[in-house]
């Protein structure tokens, strides 16, 4: 009998857990899946010439419990071994459910791959296609760390205590 009622607890659990999820929904108007990036989104640097501002990003749904938010920009396809973070923000308010364009961020923005604080736009080899993960996460808490702590050691926190997350894929190629 409690065996029964614990396996159909867990079920339940686990069967309303990703339908909570799937209601936490990141969208953008300057963005969208599997679209390339436009010019504006595009670091200025480094061969690239853009003008390295952050898209608007707006999202709904947080599940219950959300404490704060955390905002990244990372692309999985860089040929370093590790990608390539392009944004890292966290300890965003609960209340906040956009980032206008630009980045202006209420929160602790982490130091980005090209080693300045903030946003850093796509800047690929020439001839590669690489993906630009942009992902809001809902966190339980806000985050006990400061400016100082690397991307990974922030995406490990923001991993450990995600409600949960939605994210747009974006590509871009020179």
């Amino acid at each position: 009998m409690i065996r029964n009622v614990l396996f159909t607890t867990l079920m339940t659990a686990a069967i309303s857990a990703p339908a909570m999820a799937d209601d936490f929904i990141l969208t953008s108007p300057d963005i969208a899946e599997g679209r390339q990036l436009s010019s504006d989104f595009v670091f200025q640097g480094f061969g690239c010439e853009g003008s390295n501002m952050a898209p608007t990003l707006e999202w709904t749904g947080a599940p219950e419990g959300t404490e704060s938010f955390a905002v990244t920009v990372y692309d999985p396809d860089a040929p370093t071994g590790s990608g390539w973070w392009h944004w890292f923000a966290f300890n965003i308010p609960s209340d906040v459910t956009s980032i206008p364009g630009g980045g202006e961020v209420n929160g602790v923005e982490l130091t980005n791959d090209y080693g300045a604080e903030g946003f850093g736009g796509a800047c690929p080899p020439p001839g590669e296609v690489h993906r630009y993960q942009f992902t809001v996460h809902a966190l339980g808490t806000m985050l006990e760390i400061d400016n100082s702590v690397s991307n990974a050691l922030a995406g490990f926190m923001v991993n450990a205590n995600s409600l949960a997350s939605s994210t747009i894929t974006a590509v871009y190629n020179r």
